[in-house]
């Protein structure tokens, strides 16, 4: 228990120093810019990083033998001048310098904020150099817990998304940084600074070299439209396998993470989308060494005959190999009766789901009552399946936004009168099961424009704004084309 406790407090302490020596010298970068003398701004980020350290800590209300040890070690010479006693272990436990302390993640630091307003102003990143160190501190404090408690977790979820929220409204890049850099050795600040100033310099490797940054693939997972409680999942899966790669690092103990998922949802809803980018984040944390999804269904894991089914789901897993296997209407193996190949294909997936749990991770995916069928269906696939993320419909605004972005690139156009006519096709939708959501949507604009065709060929004249332009009556027509169609 002691080497687990000294271990996590070296970790933190190591993010602790990173954080103080490269965002005091993010400061000194200020003062020069503004043809002033560099300071010892030390103090200042030691005071941000003890408040961080506190608020983690503070997140979850255990305050843990090991957070206490981790903090009196990391702030040991800061202790005295807040009035603490660096080696009163049980008074920091009960101290209003902790209790209290998780809102200073809801909304941006003093230092943060004052980088955000230097980086807007002169075109550097020096808030990148802060969030970064910042996430690894809080990373670094809940990994001294081997289990981290969920109220911990979604503290550093929303504590990068407020730290996001900022940067953006500050009219800044969002940073594209891995989240794991690992700690540069003491007395190296300067160097962090290296991308302090905008450059032509390539980013990094490409991507078959090395994985991508963390930060790249998530931006991508927030640029999605909706899924807020899926982004929310995912985001927080990171952190956790972030935390373990920390624990790992420093020969802590930790809790195997199953990876196997549940999607459900109607389709449309972005299950494969978020399936993708699941393989790319993993790969990121290494939990995945090659991150490539492989989409199959029931056509691609059951043969015709006896014999035949077996081989061809090892070769899918083959094929997935560090990576995902995404299996959609996986509910459909469970069908059919006893001489039905589907129930062997299902065998054969939990057992090579077993074998092969730390090269390939297995997303299955389906309507709501349809999966629960299919997990009940074999006594092994609930004890695999431990994560189970519901995909909810898309609502009106956001399927005008989904419209949006379809027809946007495409340079096509529409009036206001228009715009309520979508608002109203998709407003008279019902959601009931197998609404098409998304895919509705780009049905619908195909819909349109395949339309929007047939009207200006019987058109006497054609300008170029009538090719960009979509009228309420192509709407409508192709709403009742998709309509016909379903029937």
């Amino acid at each position: 228990m002691a080497g687990t406790a000294t271990g996590g407090a070296t970790l933190v302490h190591e993010c602790v120093h990173q954080f103080v020596a490269d965002v005091a010298a993010t400061l000194d970068a200020i003062m020069v810019s503004r043809g002033n003398t560099p300071g010892d701004h030390t103090f200042d980020a030691a005071a941000e990083a003890f408040a961080i350290t506190c608020a983690c800590i503070d997140a979850d209300s255990r305050r843990t033998d090991a957070e206490l040890i981790a903090l009196a070690t990391s702030f040991g010479s800061l202790l005295p001048k807040l009035g603490m006693d660096p080696f009163t272990a049980v008074g920091l436990r009960d101290s209003d310098l902790i209790t209290s302390r998780a809102g200073f993640l809801k909304s941006p630091g003093p230092l943060f904020q004052l980088l955000i307003d230097a980086d807007r102003l002169d075109g550097t990143v020096l808030a990148s150099i802060y969030y970064q160190r910042a996430m690894d501190l809080a990373h670094a404090v809940a990994a001294l817990d081997e289990v981290p408690a969920q109220a911990e977790l979604a503290s550093i979820s929303a504590y990068r998304t407020m730290m996001l929220g900022a940067m953006g409204r500050g009219g800044l890049a969002r940073p594209a940084v891995p989240t794991q850099p690992g700690l540069t050795q003491a007395g190296h600040a300067p160097a962090a600074l290296a991308a302090a100033t905008p450059s032509g310099a390539p980013a990094g490797p490409p991507e078959h070299a090395s994985p991508e940054p963390l930060e790249v693939v998530l931006a991508e997972l927030d640029a999605l439209v909706g899924l807020t409680e899926i982004k929310r999942e995912v985001r927080q899966l990171a952190d956790l396998l972030r935390i373990n790669q920390l624990r790992t690092e420093h020969d802590l103990p930790i809790t195997e993470i199953g990876l196997h998922m549940v999607f459900v949802g109607n389709p449309g809803t972005g299950k494969t989308t978020v399936a993708r980018l699941l393989a790319r984040v993993l790969r990121s944390l290494g939990a995945l060494s090659t991150g490539q999804l492989i989409e199959t269904d029931r056509t691609g894991l059951v043969a015709g005959f006896v014999g035949q089914t077996a081989p061809l789901v090892q070769l899918r897993f083959d094929e997935a190999n560090g990576g995902v296997l995404f299996v959609d209407e996986a509910y459909t193996l469970a069908r059919g009766g006893g001489n039905d190949f589907g129930r062997e294909a299902i065998d054969t997936m939990v057992k090579l789901m077993e074998d092969r749990r730390t090269s390939v991770v297995v997303v299955v995916a389906g309507y709501i009552d349809e999966m629960g069928a299919f997990i009940a269906s074999n006594p092994g696939l609930r004890s695999r399946f431990t994560r189970t993320l519901t995909y909810p419909d898309y609502t009106t605004d956001e399927l005008m936004t989904i419209f949006e972005r379809i027809a946007g690139p495409k340079r096509y156009e529409w009036d206001a009168s228009t715009a309520q006519t979508l608002r109203t096709i998709f407003d008279a939708e019902p959601r009931t099961l197998g609404f098409g959501n998304g895919r509705y949507a780009r049905n619908l604009f195909e819909a349109a424009i395949t339309q929007q065709a047939s009207r200006l060929v019987q058109a006497d004249t054609t300008g170029p704004a009538d090719l960009v332009t979509l009228t309420s009556a192509d709407l409508i027509a192709a709403a009742d084309v998709l309509a016909a169609s379903r029937r």
